[in-house]
């Protein structure tokens, strides 16, 4: 896989605390960034899908109306 350089003006705390990391891991700064992006960009994709998936079901009119909820949160506060 190739590679490409990205770079990116962070906090002076935040680049603080990747030089801990990767001091405390034993890896490069660059394997620290790299980690966390490749999981912030997982994450987004997975967000990205369930809003997708959040609208079909409302578009298909699988929803549960307002007044069901309120019922269902009374309920809990009276099982306290």
């Amino acid at each position: 896989m190739s590679n490409r350089v990205v770079t990116a003006h962070i906090p002076i705390e935040l680049a603080e605390q990747v030089d801990l990391l990767a001091a405390r891991l034993d890896r490069p700064k660059g394997w620290i960034v790299r980690q966390a992006l490749t999981s912030w960009v997982d994450l987004e994709a997975k967000r990205h899908q369930l809003t997708l998936d959040g609208l079909a079901d409302v578009d298909a009119n699988r929803v549960v109306d307002h007044s069901s909820i309120v019922a269902w949160a009374k309920g809990l506060e009276q099982a306290e």
